[in-house]
């Protein structure tokens, strides 16, 4: 069963980080098709910048930035200070690794609920952005995909670390 989930967090996991990397590249080429745009109003080509470039990189960038979260929780790649990890034994370790996992599944928990809140607010007072007026609660939306995809990562990477302390492998 444990193989099973493995795989299933890791697919997951993979899937949102390239997700996100896509959302990036998509990113940079609407910025580049706007910075050429913008470069080219002098010559009255009717060509010009993107309308609202700005409200679709911070909703781009925001939902990349929740996509990547689940790969960096099954990684291992948070930052932690490990300043006394190497004089501890492995045991400690391993245990210390399951209270800062426990300790992020709360945190990806209630900064989820809290981002769906904030999406239904949002969508309940009908907010846009300033200039491509788009609804604010979209981007809320996007991010909130990979804010819980963090929370199932983080609620696999508790049984992984559980299974280091009991000796299974992990």
């Amino acid at each position: 069963m444990y193989a099973v989930l493995s795989r299933i967090a890791e697919r997951l996991a993979a899937a949102l980080a390239i997700a996100g990397g896509l959302v990036l590249l998509g990113i940079v080429v609407l910025t580049c098709i706007s910075i050429a745009g913008r470069a080219l109003v002098p010559f009255d080509l009717g060509i010009g910048p993107i309308r609202g470039i700005y409200d679709m990189t911070e909703i781009g960038m925001a939902a990349a930035i929740f996509a990547f979260l689940p790969w960096a929780q099954l990684r291992d790649a948070h930052a932690k200070v490990d300043l006394f990890q190497a004089l501890m034994p492995g045991g400690m370790n391993r245990v210390l690794e399951l209270i800062f996992n426990i300790a992020m599944f709360a945190i990806a928990t209630v900064g989820t609920y809290r981002l769906y809140l904030g999406m239904q607010d949002k969508l309940s007072y009908g907010e846009t952005t300033l200039i491509a007026q788009i609804p604010v609660w979209q981007g809320y939306a996007a991010a909130l995909v990979g804010s819980v995809g963090f929370v199932l990562i983080a609620a696999f990477c508790i049984l992984r670390s559980a299974r280091r302390v009991v000796g299974l492998p992990g």
